[in-house]
């Protein structure tokens, strides 16, 4: 057997030969394995690994300040102590300077899966013990969802952390409806550790029980088992939703005393509706007028769960099309009733749907934080291109800080953030960006200094999902790449050096903090009466070790059900919000206190920009972590990422199989690999985000990341989430000869 090692898309035993990894398997324990841990073997030494500290020419030569030359620059290499110094020297000036206001921690950290060497965590607790830093909130999954739902129904820890479980719905459900899918690809990945992927173990069960599952979504494959697909056009779920409450109101089929005592703001809503027939909806949605009739009357028949997945609020008005599918759970009465109700993001992670670990995981602590001011995490590029200007969130009129400095540890902005273009616009404004990465990706390449960090494989670490049942002992595989180091030894050398190591290391090594962090984890447990086995036995037996979990047959809303009085929701009213007041005192033009379907904007350029194009997440690798993996790098067609396209919209511009196509929208183009597939709907095209960034002179990305093609615009005034789910966009077939693909190769590197 060889060492078992822990990912956020699952568990891998390794093979070690001569200092490297020669073959990953997956874990025996793990019902439905998924392949993205094959990555690991050709990145663990790939030409893109980062060897050693390296600093752009044009920061090294002139100093701190804006520069345009962020990501063309060469980059020269340098010793250690000369970085480091370099990095607690720029901070010191910015902390002696304008402040702590001036730097921004910018990790969005799915860089490691373990509870120590976090690298957003490693990071913002740096930057808190030497002073403070401007942070974020929110993230880009679900960055409407976080803020909006807490006003019409439940807060995040409820309707993610304390949703109805997979076990539940398996028992209890007689219709699953999936707006937007339930992708299996998504389910793989799991923010902490997946070590059991269990989706198809519980809709096969559900269906062998007699359950009906359909997906409603323009891709056939979001729904991986069999069941009913019902094609949809991207961008209005929300249309078809209106029409199925309409139908339930008009018909009667609604739970006239749910709405009376569990919901506020029927009347305006009915009112609302009275027009959104399933003949105004079929126009919108491309359903026939009678399916959407008598699949409102098929959920109003059966104990009916209705989930939607994060990329429902990931689009213009996405807050709105939510919302509605709020509604329509609450018209069908069976919140809180086992296998009914509402969901959000079901097999979006392998999180939802699952309990949690009875008293929670091994944590280390970002430390305190004296900086209030914070943004939006989709609104970067709008901080550092629109400083001192305010803007409104969530009923509230915020400022965008004056940022200097930029500090990223772990992720990829120029993966996630829609507009690349303009993201590298916004980077050039600032004085300093230090970004600390095992691999040049698009945002090393912007960089102005350079630090390598490890892979998860070449460092000790614990760690685990806040719903599985066991905890990983990490152990290193292979010694660190390079000059590479763990971020944690990075940081203490960054804060011995602004006098506060000890408010960041408190004294501890690695592996004392390891240590540490488990025997409180395992005595938090032992005053429940649980037994974990002590440290050296855990560490030193390198295998899973149970843990107990909570309820697994939980209910969501169930005791707000049984008792509204006693159980109150957190919403203004303590009850489910059907209309909202507290939404429309914000004055909010594009997200009023009614919910309603809007078409897009983007909707203006469908007569040059025929198809839809989908950005959703890739099945070869998690977001755009270790693209140029051996499986991630399979997947690609012609060098690039595969671009989906149905048969007949393919025949009509002479695009064949696996030929270059060239995807432009208003704003820019990519080039892809053209894949025929019948798995769509006709006027849709699909091409996952996650292909590193390769930019010609203009911006444009040879390589075939479709955020170059997507608008950096605010779901609405409310969320301020992104939007880059969709896209309207035109597919041509390139001709002559394309331009190589260069990214998979290291930057200009000068002589010192």
């Amino acid at each position: 057997m060889g060492k078992l090692h822990l990912a956020h898309w699952g568990t891998f035993e390794a093979e070690v030969e001569n200092g490297r990894i020669t073959e990953v398997t997956p874990y025996s324990g793990d019902p439905d394995p998924h392949r993205i841990f094959e990555n690991v073997v050709a990145m663990q030494d790939h030409p893109t690994r980062i060897d050693r500290p390296y600093v752009r020419r044009g920061w090294l030569e002139h100093g701190p300040g804006p520069s345009e030359q962020r990501g063309r620059d060469e980059f020269v290499p340098m010793e250690w102590d000369e970085a480091l110094d370099l990095v607690a020297g720029e901070l010191k000036r910015l902390y002696d300077g304008p402040g702590p206001e001036a730097i921004y921690g910018g990790s969005y950290g799915w860089s490691s899966a373990g509870r120590f060497h976090h690298a957003q965590t490693q990071v913002k607790r740096m930057l808190a013990a030497a002073g403070g830093y401007v942070g974020h909130v929110n993230n880009y999954s679900y960055g409407a969802s976080g803020p909006f739902l807490p006003h019409v129904l439940a807060n995040e820890s409820q309707w993610q952390s304390k949703s109805t479980t997979w076990k539940s719905i398996a028992e209890n459900s007689e219709l699953i409806i999936a707006i937007g899918g339930l992708a299996r690809k998504n389910s793989s990945i799991a923010n902490g550790g997946a070590i059991r992927h269990d989706l198809l173990g519980w809709l096969e069960q559900a269906r062998e029980r007699g359950a009906t599952v359909v997906s409603l979504s323009p891709l056939r494959d979001d729904l991986p088992v069999e069941g009913r697909w019902i094609p949809v056009r991207p961008g209005t779920d929300g249309a078809l939703l209106q029409a199925v409450a309409h139908e339930l109101v008009e018909a009667g089929l609604y739970d006239k005393e749910f709405i009376a005592n569990y919901t506020v703001g029927f009347d305006l809503f009915e009112q609302s509706i009275k027009d959104t027939t399933p003949e105004w909806a079929a126009k919108q949605c491309g359903v026939p007028a009678e399916q959407i009739r008598e699949l409102a009357h098929e959920m109003a028949s059966k104990r009916t769960f209705l989930t939607m997945s994060w990329s429902m609020q990931r689009q213009q008005y996405g807050e709105h099309t939510l919302w509605l599918g709020v509604c329509v759970a609450a018209l069908l009465g069976q919140i809180g009733l086992p296998g009914g109700g509402f969901g959000h993001g079901y097999a979006s992670t392998n999180r939802v749907g699952h309990s949690e670990m009875l008293l929670g995981l091994p944590k280390f602590s970002m430390g305190h934080n004296p900086v209030r001011t914070f943004i939006p995490v989709a609104r970067i590029a709008d901080m550092m291109l629109h400083p001192g200007e305010s803007y409104s969130y969530d009923g509230r009129t915020l400022t965008y800080p004056d940022i200097k400095l930029v500090y990223w540890a772990g992720g990829n902005p120029f993966h996630a953030h829609p507009d690349l273009k303009r993201l590298h616009r916004a980077f050039g404004k600032i004085d300093t960006f230090v970004v600390q990465e095992s691999a040049w990706t698009a945002t090393a390449r912007q960089a102005d200094i350079v630090l390598p960090a490890t892979l998860s494989i070449e460092r000790d670490d614990i760690g685990a999902a806040v719903t599985e049942d066991q905890l990983l002992p990490m152990h290193k595989l292979v010694e660190p790449y390079g000059q590479s180091r763990d971020d944690f030894d990075i940081f203490a050398e960054i804060t011995r050096r602004l006098g506060c190591e000890m408010s960041y290391t408190e004294g501890r090594s690695t592996q004392q903090w390891l240590q540490y962090m488990y025997d409180k984890f395992r005595d938090k447990y032992a005053t429940r009466g649980y037994d974990l086995p002590p440290w050296d036995e855990f560490w030193s037996a390198g295998q899973p070790i149970d843990i107990p979990k909570a309820d697994v047959d939980h209910v969501q809303h169930s005791e707000f059900r049984a008792d509204p009085a006693a159980n109150p929701l957190r919403t203004s009213s303590t009850l489910i919000h059907l209309q909202s007041d507290e939404i429309d005192s914000f004055g909010y033009e594009d997200c009023p206190g009614t919910p309603m379907w809007r078409e897009p904007d983007d909707w203006a350029n469908r007569a040059d920009y025929p198809l839809t194009l989908i950005a959703n997440q890739p099945k070869s690798r998690l977001h755009s972590q270790l693209d140029p993996g051996g499986y991630s790098a399979a997947s690609k067609v012609a060098g690039r990422e595969p671009i989906r396209i149905h048969p007949a919209d393919a025949a009509e511009r002479g695009i064949g199989d696996g030929d270059v196509v060239q995807v432009s929208s208003p704003i820019g183009y990519c080039l892809a690999g053209a894949v025929l597939s019948e798995d769509l709907m006709r006027g849709v095209a699909q091409l996952s985000t996650g292909a590193w960034y390769d930019p010609d002179d203009d911006g444009n990305c040879m390589h075939g990341n479709p955020n170059v093609l997507t608008k950096d615009i605010p779901v609405s005034s409310l969320s301020r989430g992104n939007v880059g789910q969709h896209v309207q966009v035109q597919v041509a077939k390139y001709v002559g000869t394309p331009p190589p693909v260069t990214v998979w190769q290291p930057p200009r590197i000068a002589a010192r």
